[in-house]
């Protein structure tokens, strides 16, 4: 895993947002969506992928075109820009009611990225432990599901997460609604990392990835 890369604070056009929501105004903000997976979902149906592993794909692809979603603090406290994050992503033990959470490495090509995930969520169906792989490595964002209800709204009240800059999504349960299948997603971010502006054009992006699922195969 190489390093973050330092930003320059010089040339950033977000240095005194980054510094005000980070010292003078420090917090989180989250969002709520809609997102029409209509054609997502039909693809998914005529396909053998898992449906959580391309939903974890589709947010991982769009997180990573973006330097705010892969912000992090170096040692030092600097900002700094990983350059690739993968997402870590919580695996349900029917038996026991509880959860794991495991990572697996982001890959642009759907298909490994599926092999890989497919693998992770059959080996640890019945974990025990919440962290079965060990520490979870820095350059991660995290993915949980709650396919049993759907929602709309959602907030992780996160104690000390000043320093957290790396995206949450929580995904909600399917909804059908004037013909059109909907799925919930809530996005968590720190506001030094990244404004409305940057969220909105993330799940804009995101949309536009579901219309045309082509990558589905």
């Amino acid at each position: 895993m190489e390093a973050p890369v330092v930003i320059d604070l010089d040339s950033w056009p977000r240095r005194e947002h980054f510094e005000h929501y980070r010292n003078t105004v420090p917090c989180t903000y989250a969002m709520t969506v809609d997102l029409d997976v209509t054609a997502f979902a039909d693809a998914l149906r005529r396909s053998a992928r898992k449906t959580y592993i391309a939903q974890i794909w589709a947010l991982a692809t769009v997180v990573n075109r973006h330097d705010e979603f892969r912000m992090c603090l170096t040692e030092s406290g600097a900002p700094a820009i990983w350059s690739v994050v993968d997402p870590a992503f919580t695996v349900f033990n029917t038996e026991r009611e509880t959860f794991a959470c495991v990572s697996a490495p982001y890959d642009p090509d759907f298909a490994v990225f599926h092999e890989s995930a497919a693998a992770l969520l059959a080996a640890h169906s019945r974990a025990t432990e919440f962290f079965p792989q060990g520490a979870l490595p820095p350059n991660t964002f995290d993915v949980s599901s709650l396919p049993w209800t759907s929602f709309t709204g959602f907030t992780l009240n996160i104690r000390d997460s000043w320093e957290h800059f790396a995206p949450i999504f929580t995904l909600g349960r399917y909804i059908e609604r004037d013909g059109r299948t909907v799925l919930p997603l809530a996005v968590q971010i720190h506001h030094a990392a990244a404004d409305g502006f940057h969220t909105a054009r993330l799940v804009n992006e995101l949309q536009e990835l579901l219309n045309d699922p082509s990558w589905v195969r």
